[in-house]
């Protein structure tokens, strides 16, 4: 129960930032917030149920350790920010009001064109603070659609006392018109999820929150990390055609709708991760050249489309067929100089287990731009480079793709290399990735006090269809280890095919002695061929930070008053 209501100072949950014309309102949010999370996690259920009842609970009590409840008399609205005599906002205004500790200390959003101070009501919101929290200083509609409780109006209603103003009539226009610039090459692009955690706007590249991206095995479309070298093509599918070619043989030319109507459809469940997710923490080892992704970098989503060995049948090509070594990938995406473009070796390509598929849809839906559309290369259990979106052509070939991303980037190298010294042509491309995880929930940095209940959160991942075994997890930086539990996805999928990732979780105690120190949590994962990632960075440390996947550890502030117990083998007092 503590750990319930630490971060609201027990039962001042109840209280302050609710009107009591809100509370039922509040109350059925709530419940249909976590009942909509039920089938992902029982234990969250529990929880939230238990959370609920609580508060439904707190409506009719007076007081509870000493605190006054909101029962029946209205409150005052909540306390509008020192401008808000104003009658409109700019969003740079709005922009402003983004943190409970910086500046004003308020959190403004905006919502339809109006602007609201949800300062006092974060601490209350059913799915959490740091939820709420990412939509701090911007719009809320593109957070809000992500869990469809939020289009009832009871759950709009809630903001209702919150309103402090309009837009500006100018950057409301703003929001409702997106003003291109001709003359950028990026102009086109479209628009992102603001959730997207971003590394650089031009090429976008950006990765998913941890606190949302182990919400579901399957990750919606909009908060799929993206990673693009050259500006988005915008394709029209109407005059799209894919070239299919084998090299000393024929070549032949599908639209669309050629791929949708004369080979069969398959939807395959697949993680595309990045070469250099968690390059981070080389970083911090040691500097390496490369877009500075934290743990996110990933991503998992239902492929939908015909099989790339079905069209390479189509066009001409044999199985075992003599003198052809790889399948070579053209994205239409390009620059002044040159497309982005990648292979895969012909039997991954023909192996009817291998799952590779010319992907048409992306979680029931056509692909979004920023994700291939009209047709991206989805090869399974392979690193992301290789997935190459927006195709325009497939060739059977002798040899590997010349493209830059194939032969001069993407390649791993020893701990002694360096730019001075690193030859590109002796390192071979890579294709499947080692074993991976990471935490991602509580947050570094995050409180706890003792006798919590920490739950710790993550995925695991390893490439060529090899499964998760075992993810361990440890709360004293790898002295003492426990057993993390699989999500139930992982069980459904074929041991030697389990392309999509392994969500897990594990609950711990915060020892009651603990105290003035922290929780350092590590996890580690173990894959059906019994690899395991390596405890340190610095003997896989390469000049371009990929292939990170060392232990992950994430620091865990530990309040209260000041006591020791060695004893406890989990806690780890701060230097």
């Amino acid at each position: 129960m503590r750990a319930l209501f630490f971060q609201h100072s027990r039962f001042a949950v109840f209280s302050g930032a609710l009107r009591s014309r809100s509370l039922i309102q509040y109350n059925e949010h709530l419940l249909q917030h976590f009942r909509g999370r039920a089938s992902s996690s029982s234990t969250n259920f529990k929880y939230g149920m238990m959370t609920a009842g609580l508060i439904l609970f707190g409506s009719i009590i007076s007081k509870h350790d000493h605190m006054e409840m909101c029962v029946c008399e209205p409150k005052e609205p909540a306390q509008k920010a020192e401008s808000s005599t104003k009658a409109t906002f700019s969003l740079e205004e709005v922009a402003r009001h983004n943190s409970l500790s910086n500046g004003s200390g308020q959190v403004w959003v905006t919502y339809k064109g109006g602007v609201y101070n949800i300062t006092e009501f974060i601490a209350n919101h059913p799915g959490g603070s740091s939820k709420i929290m990412l939509a701090a200083g911007k719009q809320l509609e593109p957070f809000w659609r992500l869990y469809s409780q939020h289009t009832e109006a009871k759950a709009q209603d809630l903001l209702v006392p919150y309103k402090i103003g309009d837009l500006c009539p100018e950057d409301l226009a703003k929001l409702n018109q997106h003003q291109r610039d001709a003359n950028d090459p990026y102009a086109n692009d479209p628009a992102r999820h603001p959730a997207l955690v971003i590394n650089t706007q031009k090429p976008f590249n950006g990765e998913v929150p941890p606190a949302l991206i182990t919400d579901s095995w399957i990750t919606p479309n909009e908060l799929f990390f993206v990673r693009n070298h050259l500006p988005v093509p915008d394709i029209d599918p109407k005059t799209y055609h894919l070239e299919v070619a084998v090299e000393g043989g024929k070549s032949l030319k599908l639209s669309m709708e050629d791929l949708r109507t004369k080979f069969k459809q398959y939807t395959v469940a697949a993680t595309t991760q990045c070469a250099g997710n968690r390059r981070a923490d080389m970083t911090k080892v040691k500097p390496v050249k490369g877009l500075n992704w934290t743990g996110t970098a990933i991503s998992n989503a239902e492929w939908t489309g015909p099989k790339l060995r079905d069209v390479l049948l189509h066009a001409g090509l044999q199985d075992n067929q003599e003198g052809i070594n790889h399948v070579q990938f053209e994205g239409l995406d390009t620059d002044t100089t040159t497309n982005y473009g990648a292979s895969i070796p012909v039997r991954k390509a023909m192996d009817p287990r291998g799952d590779v598929i010319l992907a048409l849809e992306m979680n029931g839906r056509p692909l979004p731009r920023d994700h291939g559309y009209p047709v991206r290369a989805v090869v399974p259990g392979t690193v992301g480079a290789r997935n190459v979106k927006w195709v325009g052509k497939v060739v059977a070939s002798p040899a590997e793709s010349t493209n830059h991303w194939q032969q001069r980037d993407y390649k791993g190298f020893g701990p002694y290399v360096d730019w001075d010294t690193v030859d590109f042509d002796k390192a071979p491309a890579i294709q499947d990735l080692p074993v991976q995880s990471a935490i991602t929930e509580p947050c570094p940095g995050a409180k706890v006090e003792p006798g919590d209940t920490v739950t710790v959160k993550g995925y695991a991942w390893s490439g060529g269809g090899r499964g998760i075994v075992r993810v361990d997890v440890s709360l004293d930086g790898g002295k003492t280890w426990h057993q993390a539990n699989l999500s139930e996805a992982n069980r459904k999928q074929n041991p030697d095919q389990a392309w999509g990732w392994t969500l897990w979780e594990a609950e711990f105690k915060v020892p009651e002695t603990a105290s003035n120190g922290r929780l350092e949590l590590v996890c580690k994962a173990v894959d059906s061929s019994y690899n395991v990632q390596p405890d340190t960075v610095g003997p896989i440390w390469n000049l371009r930070g990929v292939l990170s996947t060392a232990w992950h550890h994430v620091n865990v502030d530990i309040l209260g008053p000041e006591k020791e117990d060695k004893d406890q083998p989990f806690w780890v007092p701060s230097s």
